[in-house]
């Protein structure tokens, strides 16, 4: 039996690196002040944001040479441009439809799903405004979000690892994480290594016991085979006491599902076949694959787009993007070998992503569901709009509720 684990941006953000939206926007705003150095025009256009002097003897170097704000270390970009656009007698402020909007939620929600507001602008009918249109602002705004990601990820080093991150990556299997729908292939597992090898244990142990430590050992299989191999194999599972042996349950392999562009997963990869991992929206190494759009074949507003006869309405649908790279295909070969349980780290379960989300919760070999939640404070996680997140993604309502597993067995990410 295997584990697929999904890691999205609260990954990151659990290791205390800004990777949020919001966080690329503020970067993105004192980037564009920075930009004004060295700028001899009244204008300062990006395709996103159009800043310009109504003034036409000024200029935006003079301007920057002579503002006190900009003998501060630390400029706060996002403060300027308020300041601009709040004098309107002498500058102009015009932003790009999609980007606008975009700004307007990092105000007023504190946080953004670009790639949601995106799709809805590329399937609004607009006639002043082309798919293709949409797209170029789509790839400005991607072209700037791996610029600022490539900055953070100089700060990842080995000493944010999280030790108890670590393990619930790496933890053994647990019965009661097991859909009931799925336990017959749960116990099929625990029949078919009764019959595992001395060699084939350790192989197992390779990428589990680290830096020399040897938590699991053949010597604990063989007392735990003794004790309850009878139980077993005649399906009397209810008398196991699967603490006592957790070895018995580790997965066979280990998919690390990276939907992050970063590297921060690396960190924790063991050094063995058995674990791999796939940055299925590609990552920062290889920007011309990076993957940034909307997964959702299964919207209503889906199938109009496809019968359109202009190819730019998919150009940023990641159904497409998919077939650019091997990742998909990889990740499709993982759930058709065996068994599997999914794990949810940091990634929000949202309908951008609605296509492969469900192939892997629906599959026939998926057994479980587990989502590692935020705890917001001492009142407060996100375990219940994880798993509202995750029935959009499941046709079956009754398939949800067996396949996730309960607050109850599990746990916060942390940090």
């Amino acid at each position: 039996m295997n584990r697929i684990i999904l890691i999205g941006n609260g990954f990151d953000l659990a290791h205390g690196l800004k990777t949020s939206y919001a966080d690329f926007i503020n970067w993105y705003w004192t980037k564009r002040v920075k930009g004004f150095r060295g700028l001899h025009s009244i204008i300062s256009n990006d395709g996103l944001c159009d800043l310009r002097f109504k003034d036409k003897n000024n200029s935006w170097n003079a301007w920057a040479f002579n503002n006190n704000l900009f003998l501060s270390n630390n400029i706060d970009g996002k403060a300027i441009i308020d300041a601009i656009k709040n004098e309107t007698r002498y500058y102009s402020v015009s932003f790009a439809p999609l980007f606008y909007e975009i700004c307007q939620n990092v105000e007023t929600k504190k946080w953004v799903d670009i790639e949601e507001i995106f799709y809805r602008h590329l399937t609004q009918e607009n006639k002043n405004r082309t798919p293709k249109e949409v797209n170029k602002e789509l790839d400005i705004i991607k072209s700037n979000l791996i610029e600022y990601l490539n900055e953070i990820q100089q700060e990842i080093t080995d000493n944010i690892i999280i030790p108890d991150l670590q393990w619930k990556i790496l933890e053994p299997f647990s019965k009661e994480d097991i859909a009931i729908g799925s336990m017959n292939l749960w116990k099929e597992m625990m029949k078919y290594r009764l019959n595992y090898k001395d060699e084939e244990w350790e192989r197992l142990f390779a990428g589990y016991n680290p830096k020399g430590t040897k938590p699991y050992s053949v010597s604990t299989i063989e007392r735990f085979k003794q004790e309850y191999k009878e139980a077993i194999l005649s399906n009397n599972f209810n008398i196991i006491n699967e603490k006592i042996c957790p070895a018995f349950q580790l997965p066979d392999n280990i998919m690390l599902l990276n939907f992050n562009y970063t590297d921060t997963i690396e960190m924790y990869l063991p050094p063995a076949n058995n674990f791999s991992i796939n940055y299925i929206h590609g990552s920062l190494s290889n920007p011309k694959h990076v993957i940034f759009g909307y997964g959702d074949e299964h919207d209503d507003e889906y199938q109009p787009l496809m019968k359109k006869n202009d190819n730019e309405y998919l150009r940023h649908i990641k159904s497409f993007r998919y077939l650019e790279a091997a990742n998909y295909r990889k990740m499709l070969s993982f759930i058709e070998m065996d068994a599997y349980q999914v794990c949810i780290m940091g990634h929000s379960c949202g309908v951008s992503d609605r296509t492969l989300l469900k192939t892997l919760f629906e599959h026939k070999n998926c057994v479980s569901i587990k989502p590692y939640y935020h705890q917001k404070d001492a009142e407060t996680d996100d375990y219940w709009d994880i798993v509202c997140n995750i029935a959009r993604n499941i046709s079956d309502p009754s398939l949800m509720r067996d396949r996730v597993v309960i607050k109850e067995h599990c746990e916060s990410l942390g940090r």
